[in-house]
């Protein structure tokens, strides 16, 4: 069965398709050429991932998944969020955003946050959602070169190191994306 996950990521569309195979033949937005972009306005995470996989239904009638993610900071009664791609401005500038972020907690005692990704299924006409959540603390500076958004700053419960200090496997095994994506798959596979 075909499925699309609403995503241009290759990395991200490579590992659910790992996660799905043989029995879901996962594909991207640009395997339907389709680059157009979604505007995400919901003020919910679990509302932007329903815009785009209902985008994706409306433009293709495939059924089809999405994902969106936000950094929630205790200190900051759950900012940046929704907005964390966009907290420092409207460029979306990863290192805008660290910085802002580490300039707000300055002096801060309380640095507990967590990532938490929603993805939205839309199948069969309804959409379910599933949850992912790592919990963490932010560091006080950055800390290592891999990943991607505010991998550097973030330190996941129970490990010293920052998800940018891991390598992609470690940080999958206990990421938020990694989590709701395998409450996905799970729901899946038990569609037999």
């Amino acid at each position: 069965m075909k499925l699309v996950f609403a995503t241009h990521n290759p990395g991200k569309l490579q590992e659910v398709r790992e996660m799905l195979a043989p029995k879901y033949d996962v594909i991207g937005l640009h395997d339907l050429n389709d680059y157009e972009d979604i505007i995400e306005d919901a003020t919910t995470l679990e509302g932007n991932a329903i815009i785009k996989a209902q985008t994706v239904w409306e433009r293709h009638g495939l059924p089809c998944f999405s994902d969106d993610t936000g950094l929630e900071i205790d200190a900051l009664n759950g900012a940046p969020g929704v907005y964390s791609a966009r907290y420092a401005g409207p460029a979306k500038d990863p290192q805008d955003n660290m910085d802002k972020v580490l300039h707000e907690l300055e002096g801060v005692a309380n640095r507990g946050a967590q990532f938490r990704t929603a993805v939205a299924l839309h199948w069969n006409g309804e959409y379910i959602i599933f949850e992912g959540i790592v919990r963490g603390t932010i560091a006080t500076e950055r800390m290592g070169a891999k990943g991607f958004g505010y991998d550097p700053i973030f330190v996941p419960e129970g490990h010293q190191s920052s998800f940018a200090q891991m390598d992609a496997t470690a940080k999958n095994a206990i990421s938020h994306r990694g989590r709701a994506i395998r409450a996905l798959v799970d729901f899946l596979i038990a569609q037999d």
